[in-house]
């Protein structure tokens, strides 16, 4: 969902094949979302993989060339990058609820919105029992969020992580793989032992148990790895890793395909983290120049803002209905408002604002932050249903 600043921030080649797994990644959510592609899920392990890649390489890079990792730098990019497109959301969203949606629809917004704030959504929904997979139960909003706030919270603890192994002593790439390597079977191991065959919700969105996806991509991040991933056959390894991911999101079932929770998540995030890392070594491939199409490339530069408003727009779009038509209509307004959300709102802010850098940008990202916490209080949530029981029996 997430993406690191681009070519001219970091000094590095932009490297247009990540772009385009972006596009696919977004397009098999929207697909799984609308009823069309069963794996669709998948995409979001391909999200994960591709920010634990591109945040360590950037992170590598700092450390390299200054000898340490800064904080606060890092955090402040990812406010600027993460921050505005999710509060106008956030507020655009839950007023609309708030004027036009059902009571249920008002109550579970205004409940589930705080959490969202604080980069808790996906620990709130399993404390709710909000099971990802029922297909029956009322539909939240915010209920796709659980994933950005997986991200958020690997961002707030992976930089600090790093920057302990940074000042432990000489290679570093070596002691980040091992890190890594090491974190992510034990990520695994815990989602084995979790995994509850009934509704495998709790280890799908729990932090603990997704952090194998962010971190083998940051394996691959590493230069031992990188080393590796050069050769003549490294088309046709690519090519395989496609083909089994695509495969797998077009049978998968996540709440019937235990596989998933018994290796196979884990399994398929590691050939994302191949493949990503094939297209950043080798991007004159036919997969990486493939996957570099314009198109495909133009849906990955909006799929953070896509992903954060095509949930809201399914569910306020009569999520009952189905077909192609309805789903040429959720995909187009869910575009538009994502190219607005770039456009408008995160570029100028991301590349082109000063105040939102430096002690004027901390003071704006209170101020919105109070505001949100404000938005919250200040929208009264409907009465809850009551049944008199008085007359029975």
């Amino acid at each position: 969902m997430t993406s690191v600043q681009p070519a001219r921030a970091t000094g590095k080649t932009h490297l247009h094949a990540l772009d385009g797994l972006r596009g696919l990644a977004i397009l098999g959510v929207l697909l799984f979302h609308t009823g069309h592609l069963p794996g669709g899920f998948l995409g979001v392990d391909l999200f994960f993989t591709l920010s634990g890649y591109l945040i360590t390489d950037l992170l590598l890079r700092e450390a390299r060339e200054t000898g340490g990792v800064s904080l606060v730098a890092f955090w402040g990019r990812r406010v600027r990058r993460l921050v505005p497109a999710l509060a106008a959301m956030l507020v655009g969203v839950t007023v609309l609820v708030w004027v036009v949606g059902p009571p249920d629809l008002v109550r579970t917004t205004l409940s589930d919105g705080p959490w969202v704030q604080a980069n808790l959504a996906n620990w709130h929904l399993l404390a709710e029992s909000a099971s990802y997979w029922d297909r029956f139960g009322s539909p939240r909003v915010f209920e796709h969020l659980w994933s950005i706030a997986v991200e958020e919270q690997f961002y707030l603890v992976w930089p600090v992580l790093l920057l302990i192994t940074v000042r432990c002593g000489r290679r570093l790439d070596v002691r980040v793989l091992v890190l890594a390597a090491v974190a992510s079977a034990v990520s695994l191991v815990v989602m084995v032992l979790l995994t509850d065959p009934a509704d495998p919700t709790r280890v799908y969105t729990g932090t603990d148990t997704r952090a194998f996806s962010l971190l083998l991509g940051a394996a691959v991040a590493t230069r031992p790895v990188r080393a590796r991933l050069t050769g003549r056959w490294t088309g046709v390894v690519a090519g395989v890793l496609v083909a089994g991911i695509g495969a797998a999101w077009a049978f998968a079932d996540g709440e019937g395909s235990l596989w998933l929770y018994r290796g196979g998540l884990f399994a398929l995030s590691a050939a994302a983290a191949l493949l990503i890392g094939l297209c950043a070594q080798a991007p004159d491939s036919v997969v990486a120049r493939t996957l570099a199409w314009q198109p495909l490339r133009r849906l990955g530069l909006i799929s953070y803002s896509l992903y954060l408003w095509h949930w809201p727009v399914i569910v306020l779009l009569a999520p009952q209905r189905a077909g192609w038509a309805w789903t040429a209509m959720v995909c187009a307004v869910s575009i538009g408002l994502a190219a607005a959300s770039k456009y408008l709102i995160e570029d100028p802010i991301r590349f082109r604002a000063g105040w939102a850098k430096g002690r004027s940008g901390l003071l704006l990202f209170a101020a919105l932050t109070i505001g949100l916490a404000g938005l919250w209080l200040a929208l009264p949530a409907p009465a809850p249903v009551t049944i008199d029981v008085s007359g029975l029996g």
